[in-house]
């Protein structure tokens, strides 16, 4: 493979093309080069482990976003779509960094004082989300500044279609834990959304977890459900496969609606009642040695508080989290069974935990995906070529052809033959700088 300027040049699988005048040579005999890996779920605004980012240390978290880039490439991700970023500094900070992947982002169009409005206080949510939709059902709870007709779903695509973004991402989440009932848009608004978006040449991305708000999300016909099944309303705890949910999933299958499991998701949380997470060697090596210092802490620790009731031992939390975990293999397990369009995203961070590290995070996914019964290839090309004609990038990027940015990996071992592969990066190269994975690991 020969490449120039940034792209691939040539791929001769015969061996005879001539080695151009003054080339530099890598040898990966042994070795296996695969296309750099694409996560179309991330969140690198977010800091992992935090509540409130006003008030964590500013020193531990620049040195985190310096980091964050590093950590993706280390593991191989060498373009990101982030689905849900409201900081236009930090995404310009990660697009400004001397080695960062591809970073593509969303317009997310969240319903008014809905998920994920409902983490700020009302009376400063609204300056963040300000591309919101209007609830008019509720309208005493919407500053009077904002206009109906600014914040119809029609007005909202508009904007995000101006900035030049390609894709959209509404939310129906009633809420969880302590915030639940929260407003979420009814079947007329986001069939609004969808006719718009479609209209405006965008990707329409839903974030839905449970079976309600994936029925809902499946009437809408989106071109991606951001999440995995694994809340299943009044199914839960029920064995195998209810009919209600199958019946689900076959549409889903049929319709070809990008599908994003998000294991990692559950196993974020489970990260804060396993006693030997926070001591994997890996930790260490996407993110600073401050921020790890201060996941060991007693403030550190927060989090976990917040998860479970006061005296429950960690054992018992680890069990309700496995349940809930393998809710979301069951369904993996059928769609993977019915070659459904199961698309790679890990939701890093998908919350304040620090069970979902950059980088990392997509091995652990990986891990899960396998264990729920995704074939090698499956996930293989779920992260590399499903997620680039997806997210319609796939004439740059997703496969190792002339013509292509050249984003590679070179691995040790076949990602064929074990998930153990994707941790096993010799090199990265990210429009055709090549950088050893040693030199990405935080310092």
């Amino acid at each position: 493979m020969l490449v120039e300027d940034g792209r691939i040049a040539l791929v001769d699988r015969g061996g005879k093309a001539a080695r151009p005048e003054g080339a530099s040579v890598v040898d990966g005999r042994g070795k296996f080069l695969i296309p750099g890996l694409i996560d179309s779920h991330v969140h690198v605004t977010s800091l992992p482990g935090v509540g409130d980012p006003s008030k964590f240390d500013p020193g531990i978290a620049k040195a985190y976003y310096e980091q964050l880039p590093r950590s993706y490439l280390y593991y191989g991700y060498t373009t990101l779509v982030d689905l849900v970023a409201v900081d236009p500094k930090l995404l310009d900070d990660f697009r400004r960094a001397p080695l960062h992947p591809d970073l593509m982002d969303c317009g997310p169009l969240p319903f008014a004082n809905g998920y994920p409005m409902n983490f700020a206080p009302p009376g400063v949510r609204f300056k963040p989300w300000t591309n919101f939709i209007y609830d008019t059902k509720h309208s005493g709870n919407i500053p009077a500044e904002y206009r109906p007709e600014d914040h119809t779903p029609e007005a909202d695509v508009a904007r995000v279609r101006d900035s030049g973004r390609p894709c959209v991402k509404a939310f129906i989440e009633s809420g969880f834990a302590e915030d639940r009932n929260l407003p979420v848009p009814d079947a007329d608004i986001l069939a609004r959304v969808r006719k718009a978006s479609a209209g405006a040449h965008l990707l329409m991305f839903i974030h839905a977890n449970s079976f309600v708000s994936q029925t809902s999300a499946v009437a809408a016909n989106p071109d991606v459900i951001a999440h995995g099944l694994w809340n299943w309303n009044s199914f839960d705890g029920e064995p195998g496969l209810p009919q209600p949910i199958k019946a689900l999933l076959d549409r889903i299958v049929e319709k070809r609606i990008g599908y994003q499991p998000t294991m990692q998701v559950i196993g974020g949380l489970a990260a804060y009642f396993d006693p030997g997470y926070l001591g994997n060697p890996a930790i260490r090596k996407v993110v600073p040695a401050s921020m790890l210092e201060w996941f060991r802490s007693p403030e550190g620790q927060w989090f976990k508080a917040t998860l479970a009731p006061p005296g429950t031992p960690d054992g018992t939390m680890a069990a309700r989290l496995e349940g809930v975990q393998d809710q979301g293999r069951r369904v993996v397990a059928y769609l993977a069974s019915r070659d459904a369009n199961l698309l790679f995203g890990t939701d890093t961070p998908s919350g304040p935990t620090y069970g979902n590290l950059p980088g990392l995070n997509g091995y652990l996914e990986m891990r899960q995906l396998r264990k729920a019964g995704m074939s090698l290839a499956q996930i293989f090309r779920a992260a590399t070529i499903g997620n680039a004609r997806e997210m319609r990038i796939d004439s740059k990027v997703g496969t190792i052809e002339a013509g292509k940015d050249a984003n590679l990996v070179l691995l040790e071992k076949s990602p064929l033959e074990g998930v153990e592969a994707y941790d096993s990066v010799v090199s990265v190269w990210i429009h055709g700088k090549a950088v050893d994975r040693g030199e990405l690991a935080a310092r």
